[in-house]
């Protein structure tokens, strides 16, 4: 049988990523955890986590932290790097990682997904300067501030309420007249004073004066006019796009670019999984990124036992 460097290899570490490690390892495979920024995935940009069991309530990057002293308990090796590509032959998969290439038996994806641009006037000319996907990261620079929050979901409603506690006043935007959000977040942000919301529009253009972020040029998605209001930032929830770059010619993505699995997180070739956000499906949670990174470990461990005879 040929030598790999792994028994397995897992792509991201968010929960999904770290979960797999976690059972791949415990049950005394090779694993190699590659990641290309921090651990914890969308967790070290959310703010306080309430729906996980466990917690009432912790903030993400310290789960993040106890997610991943979890994962590396029994060996995994932890490494830097963005992945280019994956190549399969026979039973072993090679993946390319920036100038290294690593090979395993078994390879588990998750890299998640990323925040849906705009993608108006404005937005890439002011990221950074007013711009952000990233209440957690950038609240604490706009302390008496007026916001705005683009979006109508989860992300959108709860980020917005987060953002209270540094800006005066944040206004939720949304191209809809009510909100997708679950209702105890749609419950907080009404009752919160601070907070107030616009209805049936969309952003056609992101304004500055050339080194930040001054207003937003709106439109009424019913009856088509347009407006202009004034903003010292704006943050963006309009949905999230697959970090599936690297494995668009594998052919295990739909048309919008998710990886499709079964349930048991097989790709359509064999050795190579995915779990958690990256995935084909309806909900996308913490609880549910762990629950699949624990098959997707399981499964890993399967598949390469069965290799091994």
């Amino acid at each position: 049988m040929t030598t790999t460097d792994y028994d397995v290899i897992v792509i991201g570490s968010g929960p999904a990523g770290m979960t797999a490690a976690l059972y791949a390892s415990r049950a005394n495979l090779s694993v190699l955890l590659l990641e290309r920024g921090v651990p914890g995935g969308e967790l070290i940009n959310t703010a306080d986590v309430e729906n996980y069991p466990g917690f009432t309530s912790i903030q993400g990057p310290d789960l993040a932290n106890k997610m991943y002293e979890s994962a590396v308990q029994f060996g995994v090796e932890y490494a830097y790097g963005l992945v280019q590509s994956i190549e399969s032959q026979e039973n072993v998969h090679m993946v390319k990682a920036d100038s290294e290439t690593y090979s395993a038996y078994a390879v588990v994806i998750a890299t998640g997904s990323v925040h849906r641009h705009l993608n108006v006037p404005g937005e890439e000319e002011y990221a950074g300067r007013g711009v952000s996907y990233c209440a957690v990261c950038d609240g604490a620079f706009f302390r008496d501030k007026s916001l705005k929050v683009i979006g109508g979901g989860d992300s959108a409603v709860e980020e917005g309420t987060y953002l209270t506690q540094f800006a005066d006043q944040v206004n939720i935007i949304h191209r809809r007249d009510q909100l997708r959000a679950q209702q105890i977040l749609q419950n907080r942000a009404k009752e919160n004073d601070k907070v107030d919301f616009t209805w049936d529009c969309v952003v056609k253009e992101i304004q500055g004066d050339g080194t930040k972020v001054t207003g937003l040029v709106l439109e009424n998605t019913k009856t088509g006019e347009t407006s202009q209001t004034d903003t010292d930032g704006v943050f963006i929830y309009v949905g999230l796009l697959p970090n599936t770059e690297a494995f668009q010619n594998l052919g295990i993505t739909d048309a919008e670019g998710w990886i499709e699995t079964d349930e048991n997180m097989h790709t359509k070739i064999p050795g190579i999984f995915a779990v958690g956000d990256v995935r084909a499906k309806k909900l996308r949670q913490i609880s549910t990124a762990v629950g699949d990174g624990g098959i997707g470990g399981q499964e890993a461990y399967n598949y390469v036992e069965a290799i091994r005879g």
